[in-house]
């Protein structure tokens, strides 16, 4: 999966938006929408809300977790612990993205919010660098991946994988040598 299949999936995730205009509810394959009053929020899938937003029918109201203190303390708690800390939402990463660069007007300190979730990015991809590291050197089978998102997997994935095939290729030659070494032996 590529990091644009995962913004995708990220785009379903529902936010919730105050529309500037009047429409009854919508039926669509994923389920109901609205209605859209004037002014009452309604909750509607992120690539909506961006598309609405485009066009100047609502105003985006950000997700709850999207807020300066909370991901301050997101932040350092992912510096504190060694392991994976659970986030506010599966898609931090790529919301982040999306609604800042259709909707930062909408986000008060978009500026600080980005600086605060490209941190904790930034912690969590070294702490994952580390653990491959660790878990490659140690010729480790399995590895749990617990509190990961999608796109930090996506991220590392390929690496694991390749490295996975070299040490089983290694395994393979070392057993297949030893046994050739033993029927040399009789």
């Amino acid at each position: 999966m590529d990091p644009s299949e995962v913004e995708f999936l990220a785009e379903k995730e529902m936010v919730t938006i105050v529309p500037n205009f009047s429409l009854d509810k919508i039926y669509l394959i994923g389920g109901d929408l609205g209605p859209f009053n004037p002014g009452l929020p309604v909750a509607v899938p992120v690539w909506l809300a961006i598309n609405l937003k485009q066009r100047q029918k609502c105003r985006i109201i950000p997700p709850e977790w999207m807020d300066v203190e909370k991901l301050e303390e997101i932040r350092e708690q992912e510096r504190k612990e060694e392991t994976f800390t659970p986030i506010p939402n599966p898609y931090y990463m790529e919301l982040t993205k999306l609604l800042l660069n259709h909707a930062s007007d909408n986000i008060p300190k978009a500026d600080e919010i980005r600086t605060l979730v490209k941190d904790t990015w930034d912690t969590r991809i070294a702490k994952l660098r580390l653990s491959a590291d660790s878990f490659v050197s140690q010729q480790e089978a399995h590895a749990r991946l617990d509190n990961l998102t999608l796109m930090e997997i996506n991220t590392i994935g390929t690496f694991l994988t390749d490295s996975l095939n070299h040490m089983y290729k290694l395994r393979t030659n070392l057993q297949s040598g030893k046994e050739a070494g033993k029927s040399q032996d009789f």
